[in-house]
């Protein structure tokens, strides 16, 4: 038996040495898997061509599979998450199996942090690479799922926010204000966080608007009542103004509030994208009125 696990760990050296060598690091061992790590995570020193890229994930995927089998679970990971990083550009759908057998071995280990900080590297892939946002969400969600086990609320929060973004853009509206007023509770009680609570509940009353006026108001003014410094925001004055200019179903008071707010604070994708549905619903009940 000590014989054969011998032979493994050299197969499984030799198969590292081979990925090792196929991505153009030193020829040390342990220089070539220093190097090896610094190009994945350096894209000045030039991209690996995808058959390149094939090979090494075989090879660490292979040497995974001999650790396993000499019950190495700690090996056999790392190996797996060696090969997702090899197959990351090269063959996505491979890239999630091997650290999916990798975020496997880390949660039969109880190594929770670590299988989340892996989902959140499948998320991108699936943002990224294979554009599929349900299943993006559903790791971000698993991820969040981890670290509150774990009792790390900020890494939770950071994935939590990642699906309210989506849940938004998805017009599932209540999942995103849930999330983001759950965020916001958590950082106003906190002297680091307090300053982001406002954008949170921000968030939340435009995801509120979208859904309707009325609701849009009372949450602004629960929001004040429970974090007084969101009353003196820019953000909140802007939600104000906008809930007028809808009121009175004016467009260009709308548009000119909007264009005000965003000379100073400069609007993002998502921002963009909510108020311009808002704006359309004043549009439509301004056309139902003529």
């Amino acid at each position: 038996m000590e014989m054969d696990n011998s032979g493994k760990e050299k197969e499984a050296m030799a198969l590292m040495a081979e990925a090792e060598k196929k991505m153009k690091s030193s020829s040390s061992f342990l220089g070539a898997l220093f190097g090896l790590e610094l190009e994945f995570s350096n894209p000045i020193q030039g991209t690996h061509k995808p058959t390149q890229r094939k090979t090494a994930g075989n090879a660490f995927s292979q040497a995974a599979q001999l650790h396993l089998q000499m019950q190495s679970k700690h090996d056999a990971a790392t190996n797996f998450i060696d090969a997702g990083n090899a197959f990351k550009k090269a063959d996505p759908h491979e890239a999630i199996n091997c650290l999916s057998r990798a975020i496997e071995i880390y949660t039969d280990m109880g190594r929770f942090n670590i299988a989340a900080k892996h989902h959140i590297a499948i998320a991108e892939i699936f943002e990224t690479e294979l554009v599929d946002v349900d299943k993006a969400v559903a790791h971000y969600e698993q991820a969040a799922d981890y670290y509150k086990g774990e009792e790390s609320t900020s890494s939770a929060n950071k994935c939590l926010l990642k699906v309210a973004t989506y849940a938004a853009q998805l017009e599932q509206y209540p999942k995103a204000i849930e999330i983001y007023e759950q965020v916001g509770t958590h950082a106003m009680d906190s002297t680091l966080l307090k300053y982001s609570a406002k954008d949170h509940f921000f968030k939340a009353a435009l995801c509120h608007f979208c859904v309707d006026m009325l609701n849009a108001k009372i949450a602004v003014q629960k929001y004040e009542d429970m974090f007084p410094a969101f009353s003196d925001s820019r953000e909140c004055k802007l939600v104000k103004k906008l809930l007028d200019a809808c009121e009175e179903q004016n467009v260009e008071a709308y548009t000119d509030s909007v264009k005000d707010y965003d000379t100073i604070s400069r609007l993002d994708q998502w921002l963009t994208t909510m108020l311009l549905r808002i704006k359309k619903t004043i549009q439509d009940e301004e056309s139902n009125l003529c």
